[in-house]
């Protein structure tokens, strides 16, 4: 891709060029086995899915980007944190919609962030099936496989395509989900249910959809997400419109014409906790 660097840290530049190696070889990987995972096991629940393939790719992805870069904190979905005195941090979603890929469901894909003291400065999200690469530096635009993209010109909620996901949680607890899609259904295009955050927030920074929200999120679900969304012209917040924390899990994430009158319908659907 083009690097848009001139202003841009050669660090930065370099720290963007890592993280696309390991996305892309990570990617590689899981697009050989979409469908035919040898093992398939559960986590927290009967519907949140682990395979060997999410751990194989995390260990590539923690090795090419701990060989370069052995200082810097990881946050990986399948084996957890690894702890270093250094102001950045890799957060790294292997395999994002892994119920997709069990099922040979082409929607699926690879997350990778770079935090700089819990703040998300770099986010590369690689989708395998569509060979298609989303990169961002903070301060310095979204792209899609090296073409500037920017979120929809969509001023009305009315004629917003909004996507969102449900998490392990909804089948013991199906609300606020439930009411929050019936009321944002009612006033949008369609809501969708993809399966795959990390691709969403991509979608939403490349103009096809213009609003995603969710909560009981994960930091690697969204950390990459945010930076695209953001650097290409959209807003991010929590359900009340303040600044989001990797930790907080609550994301609203729009083309930001609509993000006000996207988080009244959330608001009204069922105040958030």
């Amino acid at each position: 891709m083009p690097m848009q660097t001139r202003r841009v840290s050669k660090d930065l530049t370099s720290y963007l060029r890592l993280a696309i190696v390991a996305a892309q070889q990570a990617g590689r990987l899981l697009a050989r086995y979409a469908g035919k995972p040898s093992t398939v096991r559960t986590k927290r629940s009967v519907v949140d899915l682990v395979t060997e393939i999410d751990r194989r790719a995390e260990r590539l992805i923690r090795r090419i980007l701990g060989q370069a870069t052995p200082t810097f904190g990881f946050l990986g979905e399948e084996y957890g944190q690894r702890a270093q005195r250094s102001r950045y941090q890799w957060v790294v979603d292997p395999l994002d919609g892994t119920m997709n890929f069990v099922h040979g469901v082409p929607f699926f894909g690879v997350s990778i962030a770079l935090a700089c003291e819990q703040t998300p400065v770099i986010g590369v999200i690689y989708d395998p099936s569509r060979s298609e690469l989303f990169t961002a530096i903070g301060g310095h635009g979204a792209w899609l496989n090296g073409k500037r993209i920017r979120v929809s010109a969509t001023r009305r909620l009315s004629l917003s395509l909004l996507a969102t996901g449900f998490s392990s949680r909804f089948r013991t607890r199906p609300q606020p989900y439930l009411e929050w899609f019936q009321t944002l259904e009612r006033g949008s295009h369609s809501v969708r249910r993809l399966g795959s955050t990390a691709l969403c927030l991509a979608y939403v920074a490349a103009g096809r959809l213009e609003g995603f929200y969710e909560r009981d999120l994960w930091p690697w679900d969204i950390a990459a997400g945010m930076v695209l969304v953001e650097e290409a012209g959209g807003q991010v917040s929590d359900f009340r419109g303040r600044t989001v924390a990797l930790a907080q899990g609550r994301l609203v994430a729009s083309n930001g014409r609509i993000h006000r009158p996207l988080l009244q319908r959330l608001v009204r659907g069922r105040p958030p906790p």
